[in-house]
C-alpha cells in the first residue's frame, strides 16, 4: 500500500527539480539575449491612454465653459 504523504513528497521534489530547472534555463537565456527594453506594444497603449485622457480633460472643460459662458460674462468684468 502505497503512503500517501510519500507520494505527495515525491511529486513536490520532481516539481521543485522541473522548476528549478526552468529557471536556470530562463537565466541562461536571459544572460545571452541581454535586456530588450520595453515592449512597443504597452509603448503604444501608454501613449494612446495619455492622449485620450488629455482629449476627454479638454472636452469636459470646454463643455463647462460652455455651459456656463453666459453667467461669467457679468462676473468677470466683460
Amino acid at each position: 500500500m502505497k503512503s500517501p504523504l510519500l507520494y505527495a513528497q515525491a511529486v513536490l521534489t520532481v516539481t521543485a527539480a522541473a522548476l528549478r530547472s526552468r529557471l536556470e534555463s530562463a537565466v541562461q537565456q536571459a544572460k545571452a539575449n541581454g535586456d530588450r527594453g520595453d515592449s512597443p506594444i504597452s509603448t503604444v497603449v501608454i501613449i494612446i491612454a495619455a492622449v485620450t485622457g488629455a482629449i476627454l480633460i479638454a472636452g469636459g472643460l470646454a463643455a463647462a465653459y460652455g455651459r456656463a459662458n453666459g453667467k461669467l460674462n457679468g462676473i468677470l468684468g466683460g
